[in-house]
């Protein structure tokens, strides 16, 4: 046996035994949380997390322990993380509701035209990568449809499949371009979640400076810029300022 295959291997073993391990680790957990003990399933999850698998539900389990134990940030936070990559998940949207309700802040959103709205909701529909899953659907569609084209005799069944080809073609288009502009989207923001019980927001990156605003545990803040160990933020009314980084956690750092 060469090398190459004794490493590939290894690394497949290593892969199901990784796969298998995290399987059982979900298992305990979701046992723990039936039974109540939402620190012992918090520690499975995170050990799931460690191990380099990260899912929606994984999440979401996460985010239901810590709102059973009033930890108004880390569920928030968790089920954010959820619903980044489960976008359209009812079950997890409605937790997140409930869970902000804990907040102590209200900060009402910038307004946003009509045009604005409507953008939002159609890219956001799907994950870039869901997206991108619908495109190569709708070109392997166009693609069964072109062959069909020429091996069939009829007229109308010419006809049915080109327009049925064009269709798809068009769609995948439309499709590659929503991913697009959901990358580009993701790319630009930068949410993060306030993890402290209460924060002083300042004007300038250092404690000497005044403070603009207060925000409390639990608050959505989108992360604008870095300074050594301050970073710039935005609050959803379109507020600004610099907080301390040990004060927030970043929705995407996985």
């Amino acid at each position: 046996m060469t090398m190459k295959k004794i490493i590939l291997l290894l690394s497949l073993l290593s892969f199901s035994f990784g796969f298998s391990q995290n399987k059982v680790l979900f298992n305990e957990a979701t046992e723990l949380y039936n039974n109540g003990e939402y620190s012992a399933a918090i520690e499975n999850y995170e050990q799931i997390i460690e191990n380099g698998e990260h899912s929606a539900s994984l999440y979401f389990n996460l985010g239901n322990c810590y709102y059973k134990l009033n930890s108004i940030g880390p569920s928030i936070y968790y089920y954010e993380k959820a619903l980044l990559l489960s976008p359209n998940n009812k079950e997890i949207q409605n937790n997140l509701r409930f869970s902000q309700n804990m907040r102590l802040d209200a900060i009402e959103e910038m307004p946003k035209t009509e045009l604005s709205r409507i953008y939002n909701v159609i890219v956001g529909m799907f994950s870039s990568d869901q997206w991108a899953y619908f495109a190569v659907g709708f070109v392997f569609l166009f693609v069964l449809a072109y062959m069909a084209y020429y091996f069939l005799r009829s007229a109308n069944q010419k006809r049915a499949t080109f327009i049925s080809s064009i269709l798809s073609l068009v769609l995948g288009v439309v499709c590659i371009l929503m991913a697009y502009l959901n990358y580009q989207r993701y790319k630009k923001d930068d949410p993060a979640i306030i993890f402290s019980k209460e924060v002083k927001v300042n004007s300038e990156p250092n404690n000497n400076s005044s403070t603009i605003f207060t925000i409390h545990e639990g608050t959505k803040v989108n992360v604008l810029d870095k300074l050594d160990d301050w970073k710039r933020i935005r609050i959803a009314d379109g507020q600004t300022g610099w907080l301390k980084d040990g004060n927030v956690r970043k929705i995407k750092d996985f």
